[in-house]
């Protein structure tokens, strides 16, 4: 009696820590990767044209980012309105993962229709709902790699998008990112889906590694300017070791973006939200 009442919390747990954050599909969250096995495939691009991999930006630009957008069917939930608050001052838009809600090809391929619109590069990343049901595959065929650099010739940033879709980083990941952290620029933006911090005890969707979460805050201290992530589907701004680890709720339900505006001194950004 006494294992069964052990096994029952144990399992009430797994349920809990699964339902606080995303709209989820139960059966889709076991069909997932390996996760060493999507990093092998970095940068190969097949969303992302050429010109987009060589982004080109003066000293002072602005960009987009959003969360959470669980595309389901051919329903944006309003993302195709980002296009209407397009200026010549944005220069690209990022994605922090959950871009769909189970990772069908439907559901990318409708990303990308809107990303086209957009008239800027839209950098998408892996987050959790997008290799449900073992859809890696539709990923790796339709955008590409879930682990890749940008970079950008004529100014000072460089942007590195990195894959925690399974909440874990990996140790080759890491060290790739400790590896390239030695060759970027003077601003570095870190994009990931999974989040680093949360705001209380209630909140249990994050990284599950201390350890490793201790270590990519090492690595970034005094190296990055910014890290973003989402996956909680709510807004948490820390500051630790310099570099602002900044949350985003999910556009799905909140129509919530950020806008950040980088000049030769440092960034600066605002939450907006669509109409």
């Amino acid at each position: 009696m006494r294992k069964r009442t052990i096994f029952g919390s144990l399992t009430g747990i797994l349920i809990l820590l699964v339902l606080v954050s995303c709209t989820v599909d139960l059966m889709g969250l076991f069909g997932s990767d390996d996760m060493n096995a999507r990093f092998f495939e970095r940068n190969t691009f097949n969303f992302l044209s050429p010109d987009a991999r060589a982004l080109s930006l003066d000293e002072a630009y602005a960009f987009l980012v959003l969360s959470d957008t669980h595309i389901e069917g051919r329903d944006a939930f309003g993302l195709e309105q980002l296009a209407s608050v397009m200026d010549d001052t944005i220069k690209f838009v990022v994605i922090t993962g959950d871009l769909t809600q189970s990772g069908t090809r439907e559901e990318v391929q409708r990303f990308i229709e809107i990303a086209q619109t957009l008239g800027v590069p839209c950098y998408p990343m892996l987050g959790n709902h997008d290799v449900y049901f073992g859809n890696w595959s539709v990923w790796k065929e339709l955008i590409g790699s879930s682990t890749y650099r940008i970079d950008t010739p004529e100014s000072s940033t460089t942007l590195l998008i990195l894959d925690t879709a399974n909440a874990s980083m990996g140790k080759e990941q890491i060290d790739w990112l400790e590896e390239e952290l030695k060759t970027a620029r003077s601003h570095v933006f870190i994009f990931t889906h999974t989040n680093l911090f949360v705001e209380g005890m209630g909140d249990l969707q994050q990284m599950t590694d201390i350890r490793e979460r201790a270590k990519i805050m090492a690595l970034l201290q005094g190296r990055c300017d910014a890290m973003f992530t989402g996956h909680v589907h709510k807004r948490i701004i820390k500051t630790a070791g310099g570099v602002e680890y900044i949350t985003i709720e999910d556009y799905r339900s909140t129509k919530t973006y950020l806008h950040v505006q980088v000049t030769k001194a440092g960034f600066d950004y605002t939450f907006r939200k669509l109409q």
